[in-house]
């Protein structure tokens, strides 16, 4: 399965990377506006969710046109591109692969329907746990030839939601809203799809509310996006989340909203922590004070004699806010950040590879030499990059390095969109704190406590899903060897139709 690219904060050195989404996904109806460019737009602000491909469809009420390639937002679509998708409503998305190997074919929107029924382009953030269930399903209506359904199955696409997309039109016969009704409630895992037919936008999130989904108001329109950040940049007014188990309908008439299953609330804990944006807010909490404030408990929880509290830049820098306002222990900038490293293509060679760290941090000698410093980041994963970053502060001439991380330790895998390494792989599993901080080299380590965590968000415990920390599943995980990003791609036919020229339209 393919990576994330290096533009996340804890993608520092070749072969490390730090827990990435799956996507984000962005939605749009708006009558007389470019839709296409508010699209552009509304990813641009989405663009930390997935970083491997990007793509918008578009409907002018008469055929879906799909635009997608790999690459960034601004790497995939220019004027030329966006002027050719016209109409007036749209679907965007931001592709992190977690199922489904980094290729063109699985890039989303994905785009279904048959010869006798509508067309359907959907878009996706999460991860299904019953994608083999739902193989079997498609595959009870229409037998074994999978690879004749879906439109992106008949091209290669080996992802879950091009198994919903060929779902959602395996009935002709009746509505897409209906048949969505009945897919939906069949689902299980996390999921915010954003849809559309030639008519009408659909959004939907799982009953858990794993990801969050919100609407927005235009004053000619709707909005749906993953993250409020996304309405922000577009002008439109937060009205409200997509709720846990709901299905919304935007149309000619108007928005109405239907539940697919009732819902129990469990929102992911690490949208707080790291992954969304800190601008968004989820829940009514905006997500740099809750940062802020896992700082301030952290400081308390953790207190050290120390000259300077630094972060690692850039998703560590709420938290040492809050750390040196708790402590009062004065905040400064240790680390230079180089934000216009991106993905690149070149191999580096051992000596680069060795040195890798610095393409994206450098140290401010003059600032730390001599300083007892506290360095906060928000997880340990791998080690990798806590154990390059202590290295190279000390070389620099830092006296001591407390490291203070303002999540509790990362012992367990995510299957619900989050792309974290197995549990062989992260450190915090099997050895204690100490075994940690002897690992990266750190003069004392700190995890902030779950409890602390779960009061910074402001939430109730039991409505946040805190597995990859507590090991605890609010939605059963099947223990087989089903489970897994490949399961499509070990069982799915040979694509009988070859995909048309990635970067160019595709129309239905």
């Amino acid at each position: 399965m393919a990576r994330g690219d290096g533009m996340l904060s804890h993608d520092l050195l070749p072969g490390e990377k730090g827990p990435q989404d799956a996507c984000g996904v962005f939605g749009v109806w708006a009558p007389g506006e470019e839709v296409s460019k508010l699209t552009y737009f509304g990813l641009y602000a989405l663009q930390h969710r997935g970083q491997e491909a990007a793509g918008i469809a578009t409907s002018d009420g008469r055929r879906i046109t799909v635009y997608k390639d790999m690459g960034l937002v601004s790497q995939v679509f220019d004027e030329g591109s966006l002027n050719s998708l016209r109409g007036h409503m749209a679907v965007g998305h931001c592709r992190y692969s977690t199922t489904g190997a980094s290729t063109w074919e699985n890039a989303q929107p994905t785009l279904g329907g048959t010869d006798d029924g509508g067309t359907v382009a959907l878009a996706h953030n999460g991860n299904l746990i019953n994608t083999p269930e739902l193989r079997e399903l498609l595959q009870e209506r229409h037998g074994e030839e999978l690879g004749g359904l879906g439109g992106e199955l008949r091209r290669g696409n080996t992802t879950d939601t091009a198994l919903v997309t060929a779902l959602l039109t395996s009935e002709p016969d009746r509505s897409l809203e209906s048949v969505a009704a009945d897919v939906l409630a069949r689902v299980r895992g996390a999921f915010c799809f954003v849809f559309m037919d030639e008519h009408t936008l659909y959004a939907a999130r799982d009953p858990q509310g794993i990801r969050p989904l919100v609407l927005g108001r235009l004053e000619r329109g709707w909005v749906v996006a993953s993250e409020t950040a996304a309405l922000d940049i577009v002008g439109a007014s937060v009205v409200r989340e997509i709720e846990p188990g709901e299905l919304i309908a935007i149309d000619e008439d108007g928005l109405r909203s239907q539940r697919f299953a009732e819902p129990v609330r469990k929102g992911c804990v690490f949208e707080y922590v790291y992954l969304a944006r800190p601008d968004t807010t989820i829940s009514g909490r905006t997500l740099y004070e809750a940062r802020v404030e896992m700082g301030r408990r952290l400081a308390r929880e953790h207190p050290v004699d120390a000259d300077l509290v630094i972060p690692t830049p850039e998703s560590g820098t709420p938290a040492a806010i809050g750390y040196a306002e708790a402590s009062g222990i004065p905040y400064g900038h240790g680390l230079v950040k180089n934000s216009y490293v991106g993905r690149t293509f070149i191999e580096p060679t051992q000596t680069i590879r060795q040195l890798g760290i610095r393409l994206k941090l450098n140290p401010l000698s003059e600032v730390i030499r001599g300083k007892r410093l506290v360095v906060i980041d928000d997880t340990i994963v791998r080690g990798n990059t806590q154990r390059a970053v202590v290295r190279m502060l000390r070389e620099a001439g830092a006296a001591e390095v407390h490291v203070r991380i303002s999540a509790p330790p990362v012992r367990w895998p995510c299957f619900y969109g989050i792309d974290f390494p197995t549990r062989a792989e992260l450190l915090a599993n099997g050895v204690g704190v100490e075994g940690v901080r002897a690992s990266i080299g750190a003069d004392t380590l700190g995890y902030i406590s779950e409890e602390g965590m779960v009061a910074a968000t402001e939430q109730p415990r039991d409505q946040l899903c805190t597995a990859c920390f507590s090991g605890v599943y609010p939605i059963g995980v099947p223990d087989d060897d089903r489970v897994g990003a490949a399961v499509l791609e070990l069982e799915l036919p040979e694509p009988t139709d070859r995909p048309p020229v990635p970067g160019t339209p595709v129309h239905h």
